[in-house]
């Protein structure tokens, strides 16, 4: 690897970790409550369920790249709050099938209006093709990462 290939790989991951760090502190510091209707957990899983559908536990945490019992508590929590209903699994009498309720739609579409807005705001000054070849990488680089994940 080249001195130019490294430095560039290294300010990748110093901008990933930036990233990460920054849009967490965002979300806290954001002053409406759209934004901290749901923690990140319960957003990602119903973003996934509302794209996917209906899913059995298995299903959702191989998806997810989590472990099943982490995905087990994290949906036990999402039930408890009326987020999420558990129906028996129609292929496996044993397992359970998780979907969102309307009120985890509705959550869900809050946050991501609010997110949507946000980001709007913050690229405000950017061109559309900046936009559209940030959407491009990140989603590239989202892939990468969930293929990487999958290989292991």
């Amino acid at each position: 690897m080249s001195d130019d290939d490294e430095r560039t790989l290294g300010r990748i991951e110093t901008e990933v970790a930036l990233l990460m760090r920054f849009g967490e502190a965002t979300r806290r510091a954001t002053g409406t409550a759209e934004h901290r209707v749901l923690d990140r957990a319960a957003y990602v899983i119903l973003r996934h369920l509302d794209a996917a559908g209906p899913q059995n536990v298995s299903a959702l945490a191989a998806q997810l790249n989590l472990d099943g019992s982490t995905v087990t508590r994290q949906v036990s929590a999402l039930q408890r709050d009326g987020l999420i209903t558990r129906t028996p699994d129609p292929s496996d009498g044993r397992g359970t099938v998780i979907s969102p309720t309307a009120a985890g739609l509705q959550r869900m579409a809050a946050v991501r209006s609010a997110r949507t807005r946000l980001y709007g705001e913050l690229l405000a000054d950017w061109s559309d093709e900046d936009q559209t070849a940030l959407a491009t990488l990140l989603g590239r680089l989202n892939q990468a990462l969930v293929n990487r994940n999958r290989r292991r």
